[in-house]
């Protein structure tokens, strides 16, 4: 069937919603855009001209893609070599989606992101569509097949596990200045051939963790304490012609933000290799979460090169 002109304008006006969606759902910008996608063709076929509330029809399709997504994806990952972490987004990247409140910036950080792979489906649907997009209950349960009532259940059960996952201190608004001093601050410690500068920006429970997918080297299990996570950050940036193989040369190292924390971004000639994440806490660094998975790194690589961001804090590997 054909679509005419304003039918795919109608969809275009909200295809950044629904990628926004879809990230928050799937943890994933690639598979994001496949859910997106796949919900055009169905909106194409259905005869859009029939359809009386467009925004609702396109979301509970795309939502009801996801949840079949997220169920074949956590079978995936249970093969999946080392430790899964979501795909990073990088500043003006437009599936970041709205971020005028404390929950919608929260929903899309990099920690909660992680968290939220401990839900089922169902609650990270409801979490994703009440917490960060404002839905109603009554829509949500249009939107799930499910009664308000049990909407309700689902959220209640959804922000219990989220909030038994983040025992630290509540998250900090960061803004582009305070990032880079962190990330400068933190770098210079990390590459100070000493622990101690590193153990006093890191909490007493640090956690370093990596995602190379098999494909990059990333330890399996995380790092625990500051003393554990200092020593491991000392070694990574020592400078070493087996570091240098696996990059493809020395990498340039930006102070970025990444999901609206600091992050340090390693580039070797334009290509984004390594997104690490620092998650904050009372004034500390309480994670550092990196990806380094070359193929959840091709999003942030045409981002990236799209914008100039001058000068590389140092020269690293």
């Amino acid at each position: 069937m054909s679509v005419s002109l304003n039918d795919v304008d109608r969809f275009e006006a909200a295809r950044p919603r629904l990628q926004a969606i879809a990230y928050r759902l799937l943890g994933s910008a690639s598979e994001a855009e496949d859910a997106v996608q796949d919900t055009y063709l169905r909106w194409q076929a259905a005869d859009p001209g029939h359809i009386e509330v467009p925004e609702a029809w396109l979301t509970k399709v795309l939502t009801n893609l996801c949840l079949n997504q997220l169920t074949s994806a956590r079978a995936r990952r249970e093969t999946y070599v080392g430790q899964w972490l979501p795909e990073p987004l990088l500043p003006g990247d437009p599936m970041l989606g709205p971020a005028d409140t404390a929950e919608r910036r929260e929903s899309v950080s990099y920690a909660v992101l992680t968290l939220l792979e401990r839900l089922t489906p169902s609650e990270r649907a409801v979490y994703v569509l009440r917490e960060a997009f404002d839905y109603p209950h009554r829509e949500i349960a249009e939107i799930l097949d499910i009664s308000e009532s049990s909407s309700q259940q689902i959220l209640h059960r959804a922000k219990k596990h989220v909030a038994d996952g983040t025992p630290r201190a509540p998250r900090t608004e960061i803004d582009e200045a305070t990032a880079q001093r962190i990330v400068e601050e933190f770098l210079a410690a990390a590459t100070s051939g000493r622990t101690e500068p590193l153990v006093k920006l890191l909490t007493s429970d640090a956690i370093a963790i990596g995602d190379g997918g098999g494909k990059v080297p990333a330890r399996a299990s995380a790092f625990e304490g500051a003393k554990a996570v200092a020593t491991f950050m000392r070694g990574l940036f020592k400078p070493g012609k087996a570091k240098r193989a696996i990059t493809g040369g020395p990498a340039d190292i930006y102070a970025t933000t990444a999901n609206g924390s600091p992050a340090v971004v390693a580039v070797v000639d334009g290509r984004v290799i390594g997104v690490m994440c620092l998650e904050l806490a009372d004034g500390h660094v309480a994670a550092v979460r990196s990806q380094v998975n070359p193929d959840k790194l091709e999003r942030a690589t045409r981002v990236w090169t799209a914008t100039d961001h001058g000068e590389p804090l140092i020269t690293a590997f």
